[in-house]
């Protein structure tokens, strides 16, 4: 059974991913849809919309065959790890190829971008050392350094995040010597970033998180740029856990383990570096929210989504050296999910698989799958206080959701 492979947040699922994942089935001509999509916490530094299950739910509903969870040991994480950490998985899964959204949809350009950056790697290094010094951040230094040297068409806009993922899986797959075949798909209508509704049927995750947060919007605004799945989905996740989470619901905690934490203490927690501990401090004191917070820590240097992912660690408590490095790669596929098709695919393929396959967490206790499962437990706060419980002993009572469909 020939099997495509996605990399995937769905936060939530939209339009655009059903795009994404049908125009991907057809390029691959592919039998079996495989996703490998992130955790509760996401790779921007920030807690999905609706649980993992209820994304897997989605996503099973609307044309993925199998769902895999990419270890948070990847997933909240800078795009190099990971892209690796998918690419492991989908490799050991067995797919043929891998398909990934982009702003070009040229794959021509992004197998020259990464030859370019491949050639010229110490002068690129070495021009980013140096913009970083002038106190940009190291997203812009890198599309800084890498434009300093080439001003060909033919090669990727690096500013665009879709078109920095799909070079770091290119980059991945030929670190790994992957059989994976790259593949890409043209993004329609929506920017990755935007915030607005830019079509009548295609709007980006931002914009439409955006509307269901907005005081004016909820899921029901929604409708139109969303498959109805998603939306029912969406509308029974409220109803069941009286939330959708946002940072803002865990700014108490990560306030609380802040001014808990000495400057030693947090100097310990996984990217806190050059002084940052002592600015976080400062600005947890006299913040009252979340949003507040970012605000009064934000550095030209730091991006955002970085400063993001940095608290989303402090609120778990990772420390430096539990979390993947460049050369890492996962070593187990956690199942979420499968379609009637996905469990046939399961039942020929996985004696071939090369990392074992684990759908009860009582198996499996390895490191990753430990930090996993706190991350599990620390986004179970998000939910209203009588339904903490319920939402925290979900992730050991649920089996691997299975829909009766494909």
């Amino acid at each position: 059974m020939n099997a495509v492979g996605l990399i995937v947040e769905y936060n939530p699922f939209h339009n655009g991913h059903a795009f994404h994942l049908n125009a991907s089935r057809e390029a691959a001509d592919a039998e079996v849809v495989i996703a490998v999509m992130s955790g509760n916490f996401l790779q921007r530094g920030e807690p999905a919309l609706v649980s993992k299950w209820y994304r897997t739910k989605m996503a099973l509903l609307n044309g993925v065959d199998i769902v895999f969870e990419l270890p948070y040991m990847f997933a909240v994480q800078k795009a190099e790890i990971f892209a690796g950490g998918a690419v492991s998985i989908l490799e050991a899964a067995g797919c043929d190829a891998v398909c990934f959204g982009s702003e070009s949809g040229d794959l021509s350009s992004f197998l020259q971008t990464h030859n370019f950056i491949t050639e010229h790697k110490q002068q690129i290094e070495e021009n980013i050392h140096r913009f970083i010094e002038t106190g940009v951040s190291y997203p812009k230094a890198v599309s800084l350094a890498y434009h300093q040297l080439s001003d060909s068409t033919s090669y990727l806009d690096l500013a665009k995040p879709n078109n920095i993922l799909g070079i770091e899986y290119i980059k991945a797959i030929k670190k790994q010597k992957s059989r994976l075949k790259p593949m890409t798909v043209a993004r329609k209508n929506a920017d990755y970033h935007d915030e607005h509704f830019a079509s009548e049927t295609i709007a980006s995750a931002t914009s439409i998180r955006k509307a269901i947060f907005s005081k004016e919007g909820d899921q029901n605004s929604i409708g139109q740029y969303v498959p109805v799945q998603t939306k029912q989905l969406l509308t029974e996740y409220l109803k069941e856990y009286q939330v959708f989470h946002q940072w803002e619901n865990y700014w108490n905690y990560l306030q609380f383990r802040l001014l808990q934490c000495s400057p030693a203490e947090l100097r310990d927690i996984y990217e806190v570096e050059e002084g940052l501990e002592n600015r976080l401090l400062t600005a947890a004191l006299v913040s009252g929210s979340f949003h507040e917070f970012m605000e009064r820590i934000k550095t030209k240097r730091y991006t955002w989504t970085r400063l993001q992912r940095l608290c989303v660690h402090i609120l778990t408590n990772t420390k430096k050296g539990q979390m993947a490095g460049p050369s890492d790669t996962a070593s187990y596929l956690r199942l979420l999910g499968m379609t009637r098709k996905g469990k046939e695919y399961l039942n020929r393929r996985k004696k071939d698989f090369s990392l074992p396959l684990v759908s009860k967490l009582s198996s499996y206790k390895e490191r990753e799958i430990q930090l996993d499962l706190k991350a599990a437990r620390v986004y179970s706060l998000g939910a209203a206080n009588h339904l903490v419980k319920e939402l925290m002993n979900q992730e050991f009572k649920q089996q691997p959701i299975i829909i009766e469909k494909g």
